[in-house]
């Protein structure tokens, strides 16, 4: 069910540098479990997202993992204007 009120979730990492992105990423990931088991308490189910400016190989694995479990709904990397557009719709 979706979340009464709520249109998406997400976090919003702005970072560059490459080296820091992998803990933006898991920062990013704890931010969104609280916010996702929060909601389940209350039976609701919104759609989550991820923006960040950084996103590493071995990061971009655990995300897709994400997306595949549908976990996360929608993932953009901020440097990539077709994929931040993904988010505007």
């Amino acid at each position: 069910m979706r979340a009464s009120g709520f249109h998406a979730l997400g976090e919003l990492k702005g970072g560059i540098d490459p080296a820091g992105a992998d803990e933006h990423w898991k920062t990013a990931r704890t931010a969104l479990f609280r916010i996702r088991q929060a909601f389940v308490r209350q039976q609701l189910a919104p759609q989550m997202f991820f923006a960040g400016a950084a996103i590493e190989r071995a990061m971009a694995e655990e995300i897709w993992e994400e997306l595949e479990a549908e976990t996360l709904s929608n993932v953009a990397n901020l440097t990539s204007s077709t994929q931040l557009t993904s988010l505007c719709f």
